[in-house]
């Protein structure tokens, strides 16, 4: 069971969408409050700088770093009439200083890096995505394959699609009708008239149009008809959603709930350890193994481990297990933290082709919903896969995590001897070219206790070569591998030496800033914001089936029920029919296993639950033979046999009769020559539905 989750925390500023199955989390999305949502803005920006080098210009479109346009985003129709037509051009026969320009914002900052801007301007619907300036682009989605595919073609070329664009079916396209598309294209149309004429009213730079906030994105981007619910923790963004899904979807309206219990949202569903997780560097796999990410500033490197994996018959069948656990985990795990960029998975060894082919299968699957752009190539003979997945937005770490101010990032420190060592060599490299008459040198704690007792003899021996006064001050505020030297004078000059040791003490500054002092930070509103349409999305109508076709199927239907209710009971009244099997003995006879030679019954006579098996005669004569004493006594009384009247009693198929006859006793001789036509003889009646079949001497 699919579920949309939106967790609108109101006192902690964020609001959260968890697209989860079960209680399993595959996709999560957070927006703050004090963060600006740039990814799908629109605005006017104006060009300051053309870099020829990097054949791009850097834009100023707001507050913030400028962005990077590369001449490969810029739209034709910036371009010179005398230039459209080439195609080797420079950016600075293209653009000029101060042109304004409508841009898109495709990726935002990220490190030192500005913001990725584009002239080809795309706005997004629930079905389509329109392309306002881009006619050559557009299509279905490379998801949608077969006979859907083509039924789209055939509306695509039906729709009324102005001259100089071009639209992209989407995925939740598929299965709507032409009139449904064409209410969609003609929202997206509305949207970017508004958007055009805003531009032509505004200067440089200014914001246009803004993307809907992350509640409505989810919406529009995720809900689908096999979202079973849609469950909000918050009454106006539950409000806001509802009237919007009415508009769009009103056959899905039903499904969006308000969540009103005490226990919060995301701990009902099991999700807030799901979020911490994806914040670790391992994860643990179902079998006992374990995947180790870790990111790099070139790329993101995945290290599968077996480590407790020990299921499967031999090693190479636990690496392929742990291998596929992995390839599945990753898939999960990359679209949580929402990494992009370059990856190099390390899998296990595995010797064999087959093995490594299941695996790069079952991780091309893992992918087949995931909106992001992936790519990927084979498995190397050192048991690497390279691939690259499209960055949507910002990593979730980036949000949630900071660099380690100790470490600086690097992951790993220095130890106290390695370290101590190498403040000793900055001090005699840097005593042996200034020589300065005092050296202060103001270290961790546990770094000076090893520099003073350890290596006291190397103190003095600075000391005395180079003619200097050397302090070692422990400054507990300060930890490895942070240290500060000062050096004052020359030598054979006087230093200042009238301060003690201990008030050389330098206490950290303050990092942070009073709240008074911090300047607000004003957001710049959009002009345009989100529309919402004015008129309810079409919905196909289905035919009501006429009073014949009703009728037919209910007369089926209870025609079918009948037959199953007559098989059930036929089930547990009779056993299923054998078919003849072939005798060991005497291979050119076939018998009817246990039962006997029978005939399948009759559909129409009544079923009736097997008697006792029948009992050889041989069997008797040879029990008799055993016991001839207790025989005789038996013998001598009167043997009367009581038979159904309406049935008769049913032989079993006879074998060959052997020469040797068997050997009975005198007292039922007599007996057994009435019956020395046939061979078995049963105890008690058969079933009526079984025919006689006997075999005359």
């Amino acid at each position: 069971m699919e579920r949309i989750l939106i967790n609108n925390d109101k006192i902690k500023e964020q609001i959260r969408v968890a697209h989860i199955e079960g209680n399993d989390l595959y996709d999560l999305e957070v927006e703050y409050a004090e963060k600006e949502q740039k990814i799908g803005s629109i605005c006017n920006a104006e060009i300051i700088s053309i870099e020829p080098s990097l054949e791009a210009a850097f834009v100023k479109f707001g507050s913030g770093r400028n962005g990077f346009l590369p001449l490969k985003e810029i739209a034709v129709e910036y371009f010179p009439e005398k230039f459209r037509n080439q195609r080797n051009i420079s950016i600075k026969d293209v653009l000029f200083e101060g042109q304004k320009i409508l841009v898109q914002i495709n990726k935002e900052e990220r490190g030192t890096k500005g913001a990725a801007l584009s002239t080809y301007i795309s706005l997004a619907g629930c079905y389509l995505v329109l392309m306002p300036n881009n006619p050559k682009a557009g299509g279905i989605s490379r998801r949608i394959e077969g006979d859907e595919r083509g039924e789209l073609r055939n509306i695509l070329d039906n729709l009324k699609i102005p001259e100089g664009m071009g639209i992209i079916i989407r995925t939740a396209g598929v299965g709507k009708s032409l009139e449904e598309l064409q209410w969609d294209l003609d929202v997206l149309l509305n949207l970017w008239e508004a958007v055009r004429q805003a531009s032509k009213n505004h200067g440089a730079p200014f914001l246009i149009h803004q993307e809907s906030d992350i509640a409505i994105r989810a919406i529009r981007d995720h809900l689908r008809p096999d979202i079973e619910e849609i469950i909000i923790d918050d009454p106006l963004t539950f409000e806001k959603v509802h009237n919007y899904i009415e508009k769009v979807k009103p056959n899905l309206a039903e499904r969006v709930t308000l969540y009103q219990d005490a226990v919060p949202l995301f701990s009902r569903f099991q999700i807030e350890r799901q979020i911490d997780s994806a914040l670790q560097r391992k994860v643990k796999l179902p079998s006992g193994g374990e995947i180790v990410i870790d990111r790099t500033e070139a790329l993101t490197t995945i290290d599968v481990n077996s480590a407790q994996a020990t299921k499967g018959g031999d090693i190479e069948e636990t690496a392929l297990n742990t291998n596929i656990e992995a390839a599945k985990e990753i898939a999960k795990q990359l679209r949580i933290r929402d990494l992009g960029g370059l990856f190099v998975i390390d899998f296990i060894d595995m010797e064999t082709d087959s093995g490594r082919s299941k695996v790069e299968d079952c991780l091309r699957d893992a992918f087949k919903n995931d909106r992001a752009r992936v790519q990927m190539i084979r498995i190397s003979r050192f048991g690497l896969l390279e691939m690259s997945r499209q960055r949507l937005r910002s990593a979730l770490n980036e949000a949630h995590q900071i660099i380690c101010p100790r470490c600086h990032g690097q992951g790993s420190i220095r130890n106290v001897k390695s370290h101590a060592l190498t403040i000793l060599n900055v001090i005699e490299e840097k005593a042996l070219k200034e020589k300065p008459a005092q050296i202060h040198a103001q270290v961790p704690v546990n770094v000076a206790t090893y520099m003073l007792n350890e290596q006291r003899s190397a103190l003095e021996k600075i000391e005395t070569l180079y003619k200097t006064n050397l302090f070692i001050i422990p400054n507990p505020y300060i930890d490895t591998p942070e240290y500060h030297i000062r050096y004052i004078g020359t030598s054979g000059g006087k230093g200042n030496t009238s301060a003690a040791s201990f008030e050389l003490l330098t206490a950290p500054k303050i990092a942070f800033e009073p709240e008074t002092q911090k300047e607000t930070v004003v957001k710049a509103e959009p002009f345009i914001k989100h529309i919402v349409p004015t008129k309810q999305a079409p919905t196909k109508k289905r035919k009501k089936p006429s009073s014949l076709i009703t009728f037919l199927k209910q007369l089926f239907s209870q025609k079918k029920e009948t037959e199953k209710h007559t098989n059930n009971t036929r089930r547990t009244t009779s056993r299923p029919y054998k078919r003849p099997q072939q005798n060991r003995r005497n291979p050119n006879t076939r018998t009817g296993g246990a039962q006997g030679n029978f005939r399948k019954p009759s559909s129409r006579t009544p079923n009736r639950p097997l008697r006792k098996r029948p009992v050889r005669q041989q069997n008797i004569d040879a029990k008799e033979e055993r016991n001839p004493i207790k025989n005789q006594i038996v013998s001598q009384q009167p043997k009367t046999t009581t038979r159904p009247t309406e049935t008769k009693p049913i032989p079993q198929k006879t074998e060959a009769v052997t020469p040797q006859k068997p050997v009975v006793s005198p007292a039922v001789q007599k007996e057994d020559k009435k019956v020395v036509t046939k061979k078995y003889q049963f105890q008690e009646a058969a079933p009526e539905n079984y025919e006689m079949v006997e075999t005359k001497k």
